[in-house]
């Protein structure tokens, strides 16, 4: 993978810029971007996708595979922290002189004269940035946003708005979140995860700390994850003046969730300032509670009215590949959800649980790296046997990581503690017909991870079809 280097001096001007993997949702988002704001953009992909569709009907010229010659006239070239050394569209860039910018390196460029939001976090911060564009939106607010994910409502993951607030999902893997001029910092949790790049645990909270530390206005941090508290606690004792906002179940959060109902999209009550307020949401799941809390601490923290606020959050329909439905066939349902740590996966079955009725779940998981597979092998078979009534575990999605001897989904499958509810299955195909198999009226089937487990799920649905006639 590339190592972007985080701390060069950004170009005055980008010029044409050429994205090497714009398909993807982080890099679609900052495209759309980049051409609304009137700029020359190009891009290749592995394949096609809607977001490649979308982007050309935009205006922008991208190729399908990589190849040198793709990169034609750009004057910049911006990648993904997933990209081999060997892409020689990037061999290229290098050979010419080209700047070579990560993807949060352009999105910083783009952004800089913004009042940003930036929203990170281990997980939920997708969920969470829908969730503050979708309440700003609600008010009358006109934000530019970036995230991770499509925001069912609106149809894409990324807008320019003619207001002065930006909100963008900040990703921690690779510190690259500390690149923003963020005015208000949001802090979902701060649960272990990316210690490939972090090193340790110490390291990886630091790093949050100094996210939150150079929020210019104030910041707001989950108050029930026990990382996230390590990190309020070490903020506190550095920057003593700094406006922080707790959110979450603790008694001692400033928004303090309570009276939380889950029997299908959640209910729940927020106390704040002295002052009750109550709303239903239209996704499920307790954790999605917790995030409107987080989200209600933004707006609320912006000046902005806390019952108008929470109306305009309840209205957030989710995002693309969180638990998101692709058909029923013969009473079995079929979801995706983009869940790769062991906290996601517990979170997304658990508010499938609350809907589900007297069905039964079965996971189908794809781990995600090589090294968080090593490292949480026994926490990820511990979570899919609690929450999931059947498993099917596929190999691993190696993303930007070679492989490593001896890792694969068996590390997971072994380590349950039933056998008899879990099955390795490299092969996708028979992947899809053992769950077909096994699934009975009523089941929910839900792909898990947030490699490209997607793409089998039209398997599945043809499985379904022909074992269910």
């Amino acid at each position: 993978m590339i190592k972007p280097d985080l701390t060069m001096t950004l170009p005055e001007e980008l010029g044409a810029l050429h994205f090497v993997g714009i398909g993807g949702s982080g890099m679609s988002g900052i495209a759309r971007l980049f051409l609304e704001a009137g700029y020359t953009v190009t891009g290749s992909d592995v394949r096609e996708s809607a977001n490649v569709l979308a982007l050309r009907e935009l205006g922008a010229t991208i190729a399908v595979g990589h190849a040198a010659e793709n990169v034609g006239d750009a004057d910049t070239l911006v990648v993904t922290g997933a990209l081999w050394q060997d892409n020689p569209e990037y061999q290229l860039a290098l050979a010419k002189g080209l700047p070579v910018l990560h993807r949060s390196q352009a999105l910083a460029w783009l952004i800089s004269r913004k009042r940003l939001v930036s929203v990170a976090g281990a997980h939920g911060k997708t969920t969470s940035t829908g969730m503050v564009v979708t309440g700003l939106l609600g008010i009358g607010e006109d934000p530019s946003f970036v995230n991770g994910g499509v925001i069912e409502s609106l149809g894409k993951s990324s807008q320019t708005g003619t207001g002065e607030l930006f909100v963008v999902e900040a990703d921690e893997s690779d510190g690259s979140f500390l690149l923003y001029d963020t005015a208000v910092a949001l802090i979902t949790n701060v649960d272990p995860d990316h210690l490939d790049h972090y090193g340790s645990l110490e390291a990886f909270e630091d790093a949050f700390v100094t996210f939150a530390r150079e929020a210019s206005e104030f910041v707001v941090v989950s108050s029930d994850d026990a990382g996230a508290v390590h990190v309020t606690g070490k903020l506190r004792a550095e920057a003593p003046d700094k406006r922080i906002v707790t959110f979450g179940e603790a008694e001692d959060a400033q928004v303090r969730v309570h009276s939380i109902v889950t029997d299908g999209p959640v209910a729940f009550t927020l106390s704040y300032d002295g002052a009750e307020y109550s709303a239903q949401l239209r996704v499920p799941g307790r954790h999605n509670a917790i995030n409107a809390a987080g989200a209600f601490a933004v707006l609320t923290g912006l000046g902005f009215d806390p019952a108008a606020s929470l109306a305009a959050i309840a209205e957030f329909g989710g995002t693309e590949r969180r638990f998101e439905l692709h058909g029923t066939v013969g009473g079995v349902s079929v979801y995706d959800d983009y869940a790769h740590h062991p906290t996601e996966v517990a979170a997304a079955l658990s508010a499938a649980r609350t809907v589900v009725g007297n069905g039964r779940i079965i996971a189908v998981h794809q781990p995600h790296l090589y090294s968080r597979t090593r490292l949480f092998a026994k926490e990820f078979a511990e979570t899919l046997e609690t929450y999931a009534d059947e498993t099917v575990v596929l190999d691993v999605y190696g993303a930007r990581e070679d492989p490593e001897p001896g890792v694969t989904g068996a590390l997971v499958a072994d380590r349950f503690a039933h056998p008899e509810h879990v099955a390795f299955i490299a092969d996708w195909q028979a992947a899809a017909d053992h769950t077909a198999e096994i699934a009975r009226d009523g089941d929910f089937v839900i792909t898990l991870g947030c490699g490209d487990v997607y793409r089998i799920v039209p398997q599945l649905l043809d499985s379904l079809r022909r074992a269910r006639g």
